[in-house]
């Protein structure tokens, strides 16, 4: 557990493939208060308390970011070598998907 000992984690946070009581009591055992979206399976889904329903959308903001760059900004297909090009190339990308956000709020 060598990022336990690096960092602070209060939260576990995973969407619904990862519903499951065993998930849910080893982060309970770690201290941690598991934001696990639920997988009805069937029955009926049960929705996050507001508090958490927050802190879970910041998880979903941050895979659409991760998204865009794969997707519309180079980040799938990096064709250099060295982590030092590999670096640029996505610090390009994030550049070029900060101008793109701002120029949306423009609209």
């Amino acid at each position: 557990m060598i990022s336990a000992a690096r960092v602070t984690s209060l939260y576990d946070v995973m969407d619904a493939a990862y519903c499951s009581t065993v998930l849910h009591e080893h982060s309970r055992s770690l201290n941690h208060v598991p934001l696990i979206d639920h997988n009805p399976r069937g029955g009926t889904k049960e929705e996050f308390e507001p508090a958490d329903a927050i802190r879970f959308n910041e998880r979903t903001v941050a895979e659409r970011s991760n998204a865009r760059l794969k997707d519309d900004f180079g980040g799938e297909n990096i064709r250099v070598q060295g982590a030092t090009k590999v670096m640029g190339h996505l610090m390009f990308g994030i550049l070029a998907l900060a101008a793109d956000q701002l120029m949306r709020l423009r609209q």
